[in-house]
């Protein structure tokens, strides 16, 4: 089957090319020239979207993470099976869902009834990802996820958490999505508005998304259109 990998990280992010070795299957990346981190579901309609073809299999677009999809679904394959996003460099847990280009390629595979699945990974600082166990923790996930059925209209949002060496691995958890707000904090200089919230501090919604990648464990959360 066609897989499309796409992020907000940019073409050239190591976390999708930890994603495509995650998966035993043909895939073809669709993924940003430059980083689109927080844009949400934008899209470009009033200008060309420039697609530049790096190898086989890789195509570099300038253009949003959304418009990746879409010009992959029009004009790449007729058939795509899967869009899979990420992986991301940062949570995009609960209301992140609204923000995240990450997440905003899979829902907008969702729109044309395509499934897809959202991959992030938690930064607990001062660590550091480890790409390599990030592959390996995102192919348990992926291997549970392609074998169970996906409501229309609806995808996988699945967020890896951070871990020390000598913590345990973590389970798969299926949870709801939080909905309490990111913290509001800013710094002001003059007219300037710096924001200075912590993502670490958020509130924790006992068995939610958030509580459940927090806590040391995979978090999967099934969002609807």
């Amino acid at each position: 089957m066609t897989i499309i990998l796409t992020n907000d990280d940019g073409v050239n992010a190591p976390g999708i090319y930890a994603l495509k070795n995650a998966i035993n299957t043909n895939s073809h990346i669709f993924a940003p020239n430059k980083q689109y981190s927080g844009c949400g579901h934008q899209v470009t309609t009033h200008q060309p979207i420039e697609v530049t073809k790096l190898s086989d299999n890789t195509y570099s677009v300038d253009g949003t993470p959304s418009d990746c999809s879409r010009v992959a679904i029009a004009h790449f394959n007729k058939n795509v099976k899967y869009i899979l996003s990420g992986i991301n460099e940062g949570g995009n847990l609960g209301v992140d869902i609204h923000i995240s280009g990450t997440v905003a390629a899979v829902r907008e595979a969702a729109i044309h009834g395509i499934p897809g699945i959202a991959i992030s990974h938690y930064i607990k600082r001062p660590l550091v990802i480890d790409w390599e166990i990030a592959t390996k923790r995102a192919q348990k996930v992926l291997e549970t996820l392609f074998k169970l059925p996906l409501a229309p209209r609806s995808f996988w949002n699945v967020n890896l958490p951070h871990l020390e060496n000598h913590e345990p691995e973590p389970e798969i958890i299926f949870c709801r999505s939080s909905v309490d707000p990111l913290p509001l904090n800013y710094h002001m200089e003059g007219n300037l508005y710096h924001y200075k919230g912590k993502y670490s501090d958020r509130k924790i919604t006992s068995g939610t998304d958030v509580d459940v990648c927090f806590s040391g464990n995979i978090s999967v959360t099934q969002i609807s259109l």
